[in-house]
């Protein structure tokens, strides 16, 4: 299976070598078949050998070998989240003792052990929900990558840079993959629309915990918090960036940003097999 559009230097842009990733994660075997069209796969139907799968491109990493979460929490496209990093590490790539802030880094914490595994970079990671973590502490320590990844708490649903960029922080970047959807009730509708194009039984493929899934007013209300916020704190970070979803969004917040005193505004485009997105880029 090839994969379309991936950045040039992601490990994964020529498809999966089934056989190697089988011995990265012994589990994803039982998954594995052939199609009627001869070629090796899994059923990306099933959210177990989804999950599977995803493990093992994680564990194609030397530094990784541990990668566990509840089945509630997304399980995030590795391919897909490292195009995220590459592109970052093109925008960095004159910096040096380069440290991230990961804005909801969720359960997996991916973006992380991922920009440790590929950049060796350091990261502080937030998110509001204590369960995920716990769970990505439990990741970030089976890993032994607690010398690299610091995680906080936002304590306040409100906010997204208030309360957890602490005085003496500097960060050569900040990253985030904002919540989608405007309400419970829009993520649900949209996962059943996926799971009839999907066939049976693909809801635990598209699971997610409220805060990872939606927020008041959607993603376009959470880009517009986070920009106005990033304002306030335009020293404390070189870049802030973020992945969106949504293009129409993309033309507000570039408004907006002129507004606030941003001096430079930059439109990645990601083209992730049939998926179109982007990586918004600014600072002050």
């Amino acid at each position: 299976m090839k994969e379309k559009g991936l950045h040039p230097n992601n490990k994964f842009n020529k498809g999966y070598n089934f056989d190697e990733l089988v011995k990265s994660n012994p589990h994803l075997k039982e998954f594995v078949s052939q199609n009627k069209y001869g070629t090796t796969t899994i059923d990306f139907s099933n959210p177990k050998a989804v999950k599977e799968l995803n493990k093992a491109l994680l564990f194609s990493f030397d530094q990784l070998s541990i990668w566990d979460f509840p089945d509630e929490n997304l399980c995030p496209p590795i391919p897909g989240r490292l195009d995220y990093i590459h592109h970052l590490a093109d925008l960095l790539s004159e910096e040096e003792n380069i440290k991230i802030l990961d804005i909801g880094t969720g359960a997996t914490c991916i973006y992380p052990l991922l920009g440790v595994a590929e950049y060796h970079w350091n990261f502080v990671a937030t998110d509001i929900d204590l369960d995920s973590l716990d769970t990505a502490q439990d990741n970030i320590d089976d890993n032994h990558l607690e010398n690299q990844i610091e995680l906080r708490q936002q304590f306040n649903e409100q906010h997204i840079l208030k309360g957890v960029i602490e005085e003496d922080d500097f960060f050569t970047a900040t990253i985030c993959n904002p919540p989608f959807y405007k309400s419970a009730e829009e993520a649900q509708g949209a996962n059943r629309r996926k799971t009839r194009n999907l066939g049976n039984n693909a809801v635990r493929n598209f699971s997610g915990n409220n805060n990872e899934l939606w927020y008041v007013g959607g993603e376009k209300a959470f880009l517009h918090n986070y920009l106005y916020e990033s304002s306030l704190f335009s020293k404390k970070s070189k870049w802030f960036t973020s992945l969106v979803s949504k293009k129409e969004n993309v033309e507000s917040l570039k408004k907006s940003s002129t507004k606030l005193g941003v001096k430079e505004f930059k439109v990645i485009p990601l083209n992730q097999g049939n998926k179109v997105t982007r990586i918004v880029y600014w600072r002050f």
